[in-house]
C-alpha cells in the first residue's frame, strides 16, 4: 500500500497561482476519505489535506507504510472498510482525480467572496519549512477534522505515564507496542472498552476500567442500541477480552487521585453516587500502576468551521457542535461538514456523512458549473433538490439510526457532576501553562471570570500549545461553576455555547511557521 503524493521537502519559495480544485477535504480519516472517494468518483477534482503522514485518521491509524511495516488490521475495527476506501482513494491519486497533501495544516480558510471560491492556507504540519504548495482554492470545501479526547483534570494528572485514552490507542496502533505495562483506564463511554482491549492485544495488563456511569442508563434507550445491531456485537467481543484477561469493570467508580513522584505509580479510586459525591468506605488504592489513560468523550475540532462562521450548537454530550442539513451542508453556502464535528457518533457514521457529503459537494460544484456554462444563472452550495435526492431512503435511515444510538451514547454515559469538587488549589488544570486550579476558581470568584475568555486573560489558561484543545472543555466548566456536587455537571447550553466558541476562535488554526505568513497572497 502506498501513497501517491507530495512531499514537504522544499527549499525555495514557491511561485505562481494557488492552484484549483472542485472539492477541497480537509482530514482524511473515516469521514474524509470517504468524502474524497465519493466526491472522485462523481466525477470531481478533489484536494485532500491531512496533518498525518498517511491517510487514516486518529481511528484508523496504522503503522508506517514509508518505513515498509506490515499492518494487518489486528489492532482495529472495520479494517476491512478501511481498505475499501483506500483502495478507491489510492485509485483517485493514480489517476490524478485526487491530489494528496499529507503532513500539512490548514492555518486558515477564507471564503472569498468575489470569485465563490474557498482559499486554504497551507503550513507543514510539524517542525518549519514550507508547504510544497502554500495555497489552493477550490469550489466546495468539505470539512472532516474529526476531534481529540476530551480531559477532566484530576489531581495528579500531570505526572508521565498519564495519557489520553485516545493517545494510549493512537500509540499501539502505530507502533504496535505500549507506553508502559499495567494500566488503569477511567472515564466515561463505550470508547474505554477497545483501548483496554488493545493494551491487551499488545502484551499489557490493565488493572481495572473505571466507568464513572451506571449502565442503568442504556435501559430506557435500548431499543436506540438495538438500532445498531453492529455496535452489540463488537461490545459482546469486548466483554469475552474482558472475561479472559480478568479485566474488572467498575461502573460509578472515578479516579480521585493519581499517585507518583516522578511518574505514576498508582491511582485512588471512590464509587460516586448519582449526584457525584463519593460514597464514605469506598475508598481503595491500585498500586503497581504505569499508566493511566483518561477519556470523558470527544470534543470535536470546529477551529475552521468557526472560522468560515458557520451556525453551532450545544450537543447533548455538551460539546459544541456545526448544524448541517441532509446533505452535510453547513450554514455557510459550498461548505460541507461531516464526521465528528457535527457530532460526536463513531466512525460508521463519519464513514456515511462523509461519502454524503463528498457526494453532494461533487454534484453541486459540477451541476453549478455546467448551468453556468449553458448560461444559466446558478448559486453553488444552496442545498439543491438534485443534491438532496442523491441521499437515498437507505441513507437516511441509516443516518437516522446511528445518530439515535450516539444520542443514546451520550445520555448513558454523561460526563458526571461532582468531579471538579476533586480538585485541590494546587491540581493543575492548564498542563502546557502550569495554570493551578487555585488560580482559577481565584479568577473566578474574586475577579467575576465567567467565561473562557475572560479566564484565559486572566491566568494564561489555554494559551500553550494546544490553546486551549485539552484543557479548554474543563475550563469552560469551571468558569461557569459546573462540574461540583449539587450543581450542572456541564454549562448550560446557552453559557457552553459562548464559551465554547470563543475557545475554538482562531484567526491562526493551527501552529505555523512565520514564512507562511509571508506566502500569503491576499
Amino acid at each position: 500500500m502506498s501513497t501517491q503524493a507530495p512531499t514537504n521537502a522544499h527549499v525555495s519559495r514557491p511561485t505562481g497561482r494557488a492552484p484549483k480544485f472542485d472539492v477541497a477535504v480537509v482530514g482524511a480519516g473515516p469521514a474524509g476519505l470517504a468524502a474524497a472517494a465519493a466526491a472522485a468518483d462523481n466525477g470531481a477534482r478533489v484536494a485532500v489535506i491531512d496533518s498525518a503522514e498517511q491517510p487514516g485518521g486518529q481511528y484508523w491509524r496504522h503503522r508506517s507504510e514509508a518505513a515498509g511495516a506490515p499492518e494487518a488490521g489486528e489492532f482495529h475495527h472495520g479494517w476491512k472498510q478501511y481498505l475499501g476506501l483506500r483502495a478507491r482513494f489510492d485509485a483517485g491519486l493514480a489517476d490524478g482525480r485526487i491530489t494528496f497533501f499529507p503532513s500539512t495544516s490548514v492555518w486558515m480558510a477564507r471564503a472569498l467572496s468575489h470569485s465563490d471560491v474557498f482559499a486554504l492556507e497551507l503550513a507543514p504540519a510539524h517542525g518549519g519549512g514550507q508547504s510544497r504548495v502554500p495555497s489552493i482554492r477550490a469550489a466546495s470545501l468539505v470539512l472532516a477534522t474529526g476531534g481529540y479526547d476530551r480531559q477532566l483534570p484530576v489531581p495528579g494528572w500531570q505526572l508521565p505515564g498519564v495519557m489520553a485514552a485516545g493517545g494510549i490507542q493512537a500509540f499501539v496502533k502505530q507502533n504496535g507496542m505500549l507506553p508502559g505495562s499495567r494500566f488503569v483506564i477511567a472515564g466515561t463511554g463505550p470508547f474505554l472498552l477497545p483501548v483496554a482491549a488493545n493494551i491487551t492485544q499488545a502484551g499489557g495488563a490493565v488493572a481495572a476500567v473505571l466507568e464513572s456511569a451506571s449502565l442503568a442508563g442504556w435501559l430506557p434507550r435500548a431499543h436506540r442500541a438495538a438500532g445498531v445491531p453492529a455496535k452489540a456485537i463488537e461490545g459482546a467481543g469486548y466483554v469475552a477480552t474482558f472475561l479472559k484477561h480478568q479485566i474488572p469493570y467498575r461502573v460509578r467508580t472515578v479516579i480521585t487521585e493519581i499517585l507518583g513522584t516522578d511518574c505514576v505509580t498508582g491511582v485512588r479510586t471512590a464509587r460516586v453516587r448519582s449526584t457525584g459525591e463519593a460514597i464514605p468506605g469506598s475508598e481503595r488504592e491500585l498500586t503497581g500502576i504505569d499508566g493511566v489513560g483518561l477519556g470523558w468523550g470527544f470534543t470535536p475540532q470546529l477551529e475552521l468551521p468557526i472560522q468560515l462562521g458557520v451556525e453551532t450548537r450545544v450537543d447533548v454530550d455538551g460539546s459544541l457542535v456545526g448544524i448541517v442539513d441532509e446533505t452535510g451542508l453547513s450554514s455557510v453556502p459550498g461548505l460541507y461538514l461531516a464526521g465528528e464535528i457535527t457530532g460526536v457518533g463513531g466512525a460508521p457514521l463519519s464513514v456515511l456523512e462523509g461519502e454524503i457529503a463528498g457526494r453532494s459537494a461533487a454534484v453541486e460544484t459540477l451541476g453549478t458549473r455546467r448551468a453556468k456554462a449553458a448560461g444559466h444563472t446558478a448559486t453553488p452550495g444552496h442545498g439543491s433538490s438534485t443534491a438532496l435526492d442523491a441521499v437515498t431512503g437507505a441513507e437516511r435511515r441509516a443516518l437516522a439510526r446511528h445518530r439515535g444510538f450516539a444520542e443514546a451514547m451520550h445520555l448513558a454515559h454523561p460526563v458526571p457532576a461532582g468531579w471538579a469538587d476533586r480538585l485541590t488549589p494546587e491540581t493543575t488544570v492548564c498542563r502546557c501553562e502550569e495554570v493551578s486550579y487555585g488560580e482559577l476558581d481565584h479568577a473566578h470568584g474574586e475577579l467575576a471570570a465567567e467565561d473562557l475568555r475572560t479566564e484565559k486573560g486572566l491566568t494564561r489558561a489555554g494559551m500553550g500549545w494546544c490553546q486551549g484543545r485539552v484543557c479548554g472543555f474543563a475550563v469552560s466548566c469551571l468558569s461557569a461553576g459546573a462540574g461540583r456536587v449539587g450543581a450542572d455537571a456541564v454549562p448550560v447550553p446557552a453559557a457552553a455555547a459562548q464559551s465554547l466558541a470563543q475557545s475554538a476562535k482562531r484567526p491562526v488554526a493551527q501552529p505555523l511557521p512565520l514564512s507562511a505568513l509571508r506566502d500569503l497572497e491576499d
